[in-house]
């Protein structure tokens, strides 16, 4: 680097896991910084497919009911915590494109504050009232204890699990998606291997039965946050902090009026959204149980279907914000319309393979059941091609996100969720009967494509994306000396 204002050598940012996103092809370097944030969350889902075919295998179908009636609780926990996670994010990678690393430490570490502080409450609270929250989702009797004991297990290793969440949100926000990936690996095999012998006892290892699959997870979790932690320090990645920095650690009223302020809407349309799911859920269900198999199969299928689209939008956000954060503001369209191209290439060619081998897809789930299987095939006919026009809104949305605009994404997404979707359902099932429940996924969908792409193009937000406060300020030093307090730009 020429021209460096670094107070003392030091690695360079780059070299030091900084990743600057305003280098390179704009499409090549989407598609490279959203591939491991893909592989991330693939991982993932088949993690928690894994240890379900454990569970419901080795222990019946109550421990797997059991196992689902908990897992709703840690994903309204975790839903409602990411929103502040990406507001960190975005704000981080702001700072990383204005040069600031002491701002973008300030803002991670406040951020690991609020929610590693949430979650330390949050554990022994739900510990002691997990009785109650799981008798307000009426759980049945018969599943009752072991989805108690299953919960409780995994209260405890919540806490790890949102420290590795900020640090990769964190990393993000720098430009490295590979470091999260690395630990969700290390995180998976750990799960996978560890469930069957915990469960059943095999070899050294006690016969726990429901609580090895949660303690699995929980030791899991444990092992990737330390793992992680050891792997920032050694590395000397952008959001280790310094002992100068221990201070960051402090909340600051600014700092968590952003956190909060942007992140309670995004945490907030995450459970709107699982507020929707569960409503479409009892509506199938009164169509009775081949309804319920059927759509049973199609969300297994759907999971995968939205997953390229959420981990290029959240790509796209961070590239927006290290724009934004460098003054770069023209190329906000030209990564939206490269994540746009991404989506339709990805996304758009998992459709069509569904379409082609729907069968065999629905036969995997649902086995010899022919009448299920047809089911499972129409509503995958009138229903799958709505998620490319999702992708589109969380495209649209992600690249709104990063210049801090989160109210109209709520209110767009709460319009078509409800009064649309539900709305089309009530006119609609009178005539056509079940399929109102399929089509009102492509006309909730087609509604919010609408309102995104209206907002998107309003020139009042785009004129509010500018660096945020904070991202921009002095050329204080870091007094490790890995880098200054402002990075020079890439040579």
């Amino acid at each position: 680097m020429a021209n460096s204002p670094v107070a003392r050598a030091g690695p360079s940012p780059t070299r030091s896991g900084y990743r600057d996103l305003n280098q390179g092809p704009i499409l090549r370097t989407l598609l490279m910084f959203s591939a491991p944030t893909l592989a991330s969350n693939i991982l993932q889902s088949l993690s928690g497919s894994i240890n379900s075919i454990w569970v419901g295998h080795t222990l019946g179908p109550n421990a797997l009911a059991a196992t689902a009636n908990a897992n709703v609780i840690m994903f309204l926990v975790f839903a409602t915590v990411f929103g502040f996670g990406m507001a960190a994010m975005i704000k981080v990678g702001q700072a990383f494109g204005a040069g600031n690393v002491a701002a973008a430490r300030l803002t991670f570490a406040n951020a690991l504050t609020l929610c590693t502080g949430l979650a330390l409450i949050i554990a022994p609270a739900g510990w002691l009232f997990a009785p109650q929250l799981l008798r307000a989702m009426a759980t049945p009797p018969e599943i009752f204890p072991l989805a108690l004991v299953y919960l409780r297990v995994l209260l405890i290793g919540l806490p790890p699990a949102m420290v590795t969440l900020i640090i990769g949100m964190g990393l993000r926000g720098a430009g490295d998606a590979a470091t999260s990936l690395r630990f969700m690996v290390l995180s998976v095999v750990l799960d996978t291997a560890l469930n069957p012998l915990l469960i059943l006892g095999i070899g050294p290892f006690p016969r726990l039965g429901i609580a090895g699959s949660a303690l699995a997870s929980t030791l899991a979790s444990i092992t990737a946050m330390a793992a992680m932690l050891l792997y920032v320090y050694a590395r000397n990645l952008p959001v280790r902090l310094g002992w100068s920095e221990i201070g960051f650690l402090r909340p600051r009223l600014d700092e968590m009026r952003f956190i909060l302020g942007k992140g309670l809407p995004m945490g907030a349309q995450m459970l709107m959204i699982a507020a929707a799911g569960l409503i479409m859920i009892g509506l199938v269900n009164r169509e009775g149980a081949m309804a319920s198999a059927a759509y049973g199969a199609s969300l297994q299928v759907w999971t995968y279907l939205q997953m390229p689209a959420m981990a290029i939008a959240a790509s796209l956000s961070a590239m927006v914000a290290q724009a934004l954060g460098a003054g770069l503001t023209d190329r906000l369209d030209k990564v939206t319309r490269a994540a746009l191209i991404l989506h339709f290439a990805i996304t758009g060619a998992m459709a069509v393979l569904l379409a082609v081998f729907d069968r065999s897809v629905m036969e995997l789930f649902l086995g010899g059941q022919e009448q299920t299987v047809m089911l499972a095939r129409h509503i995958q006919l009138l229903a799958s091609w709505s998620f490319i026009m999702f992708g589109i809104t969380v495209m649209l949305f992600g690249a709104m996100r990063a210049g801090g605009v989160v109210l109209v994404p709520l209110f767009v997404m709460g319009t078509a969720l409800y009064p649309v979707r539900l709305g089309f359902y009530a006119l609609a099932y009178p005539a056509i009967g079940a399929d109102a429940i399929w089509l009102a996924y492509p006309v909730g969908s087609f509604a919010a494509v609408a309102m995104a792409a209206l907002a998107y193009h309003r020139p009042e937000w785009r004129k509010r994306a500018q660096i945020l406060p904070n991202t921009a300020g002095s050329e204080e030093t870091s007094a490790d000396g890995d880098c200054a307090g402002r990075m020079a730009p890439q040579a």
